[in-house]
């Protein structure tokens, strides 16, 4: 098989433009596509996302566009829309992406009202090409800058896994290959909800033992929930499950659980939101996360009482009272 070389990058958000710089880092020849003119232009013109990765100069080698037809012709492809999103950016590119390409799947939710996960999206809209998974603890920043950083890279095919490895692939940007897709979307989903619950406490100053346990037991609740929609265990106690939940939950610098760091400190939610340019993919997926649990018959309390929070149904020191009120049992469950 030929090695994968051009990258079409969907989506020009933080995310999406630090994969941009990783996969031109890499050698890869990158055409990034934007939602907003403005974003293209200021790439174009100053080669920096100042709307949403400020401060970091670009690779000179990015090519910035608002045309889907502009990546046709690409090796492969990385979805970087937000979740609730990538139904209709799938579908504006259905027509520019070429029977057997692989689409890496980088955005972190379940799509709400169908529960369905972004390879379950991707299969609907664009079943010609070939799904892979790109997640695991990796702050954008980071990752644009040339820090180190370790990401489970999910797809059936370990040949193909090896492709879009060293298509990606550098010395500060190291990719694991996993066969286990559902294993990686899971973890990446269900943490972003468990961040909240981290920064509630947070706000809230419960301390850090209280932090502690919601990361243990909220990692008891990603892999109940995963292995109940068929994830393999050792998946979920990696990058993409574990890994990713421990740098989620323990850095305000994570939009998730900055949210629930104003929420614990009483700031309402509509505020919150308001004040952001980016997406806070855990809001969007918490009612898509509980109602998936009761599809599936799983217990999921500390996510349900996330949800609670952000629906309104309970304000924040109902939804501790909740979980602090749970009887007593043993620790397997």
């Amino acid at each position: 098989m030929q090695p994968i070389q051009s990258i079409g990058v969907i989506g020009a958000g933080a995310w999406g433009t630090a994969l941009a710089q990783a996969a031109a880092r890499a050698g890869r020849d990158v055409t990034l596509w934007a939602y907003e003119a403005e974003v293209a232009e200021a790439i174009s013109t100053s080669g920096e996302n100042t709307a949403f990765l400020k401060g970091v100069r670009l690779n000179p080698g990015i090519r910035a566009e608002t045309d889907p037809g502009a990546l046709a012709g690409c090796d492969a492809f990385l979805l970087v829309s937000p979740a609730q999103h990538a139904r209709r950016t799938l579908a504006a590119f259905a027509d520019h992406i070429p029977a057997g390409a692989p689409v890496l799947l980088c955005a972190k939710g379940i799509e709400q009202g169908s529960l369905a996960l972004m390879t379950d999206v991707l299969a609907q809209t664009i079943p010609h090409a070939v799904p892979a998974v790109l997640s695991g603890p990796s702050f954008a920043i980071d990752v644009a800058r040339g820090l180190p950083t370790a990401v489970t890279l999910a797809c059936e095919d370990p040949g193909l896994g090896e492709r879009l490895m060293a298509a990606i692939g550098s010395p500060a940007f190291r990719p694991y290959w996993s066969p286990d897709l559902i294993g990686a979307e899971a973890g990446g989903a269900i943490k972003n909800v468990l961040a909240i619950a981290c920064g509630i406490s947070e706000g809230k100053q419960l301390g850090r033992s209280a932090h502690a346990a919601l990361i243990a037991r909220g990692f008891a609740e990603m892999t109940r929930l995963g292995l109940a929609l068929g994830a393999q265990r050792e998946t979920l106690a990696g990058l993409c499950g574990l890994g990713d939940l421990v740098l989620t939950c323990s850095s305000p610098q994570s939009r998730n659980m900055s949210c629930g760091l104003a929420l614990g400190r009483g700031e309402a939610l509509a505020d919150i939101m308001a004040a952001r340019n980016a997406v806070t993919e855990g809001v969007a997926t918490a009612p898509a996360v509980a109602e998936l649990a009761r599809r599936e018959g799983v217990e999921l309390p500390i996510c349900d009482a996330v949800n609670a929070v952000l629906s309104g149904a309970l304000d924040v020191d109902g939804a501790i009272e909740t979980l602090l009120s749970r009887p007593f049992g043993p620790e397997a469950s």
